[in-house]
């Protein structure tokens, strides 16, 4: 429909009436915050074609070499000309009309608190990351944060990267969300009744991602799961909707 982590999509996001907004953000090379999913510029901007170099990333670029970039007509040419958001910009958007669920893919904890801060928005975003040492140090700094930790993690709290990677939802990885400060765990759709249970018990919501089929929706819904993340929303209203019995036309 429109190009990802962009001002169009935010707008149509918010048109379809979602509960959240999510997106991405990068640091540029002098620690602004951008949002933009991948490491790498080439495939959601022009910079392989006005600098000529395969391996250009994020964070080698200042924020006025990012601002210079096209982030829209790799998707269609009638986008062209959509620069890449700074994150303060896209919160500015989705705010009041929703809430930003905001992923970290790289970024220190301070430059992230201080921007909501300063932006007076830290009870009103939830800010999300498989590296939950970020999460950690960012729950230290702002315990009021709504913080939600995305898995299998990364990164576990204390730096270590996790061995012998269990990729289904239990209880060693719910022991580990806790340590963060994290009020929610976001799992693929490797989560179980059980789990689910032993979450809500350690007082813990429980989102899964990416749901795009309307019986995986169905089958997550009947478990108990708190949020689902979809690319297509109207999926999710009309498979909550038959749930209550609502008619759907």
């Amino acid at each position: 429909f429109v190009p990802e982590n962009t001002f169009p999509s935010f707008i149509m996001a918010l048109a379809s009436g979602v509960d959240m907004v999510e997106l991405d953000y990068r640091h540029s090379l002098d620690g602004v915050p951008v949002v933009i999913h991948d490491p790498h510029l080439k495939r959601t901007t022009d910079a392989l074609k006005k600098w000529k170099r395969r391996a250009c990333t994020v964070a080698s670029r200042t924020l006025a070499d990012l601002q210079q970039l096209d982030a829209g007509k790799w998707f269609d040419p009638g986008f062209a000309g959509i620069r890449i958001p700074l994150l303060s910009e896209a919160l500015e958007l989705i705010l009041p009309g929703s809430v930003p669920l905001i992923e970290r893919k790289s970024g220190d904890a301070q430059t992230c608190v201080d921007l909501f801060r300063r932006m007076g928005i830290v009870d009103q975003v939830v800010l999300q990351s498989f590296d939950w040492e970020f999460l950690r140090q960012v729950h230290e700094l702002e315990p009021s944060l709504v913080l939600a930790a995305l898995g299998p993690a990364a990164v576990l709290p204390g730096g270590k990267r996790p061995l012998g990677i269990v990729w289904k939802l239990n209880s060693r990885w719910l022991k580990q969300t806790e340590k963060t400060g994290a009020r929610v765990v976001v799992w693929s759709e490797k989560v179980s009744r059980r789990a689910i249970q032993a979450a809500h018990e350690r007082n813990l919501r429980v989102w899964v991602y990416t749901i795009n089929k309307s019986r995986l929706a169905n089958k997550l819904l009947q478990m108990g799961v708190d949020g689902i993340i979809s690319d297509n929303p109207t999926l999710i209203w009309r498979a909550i909707a038959l749930r209550q019995g609502l008619a759907v036309e």
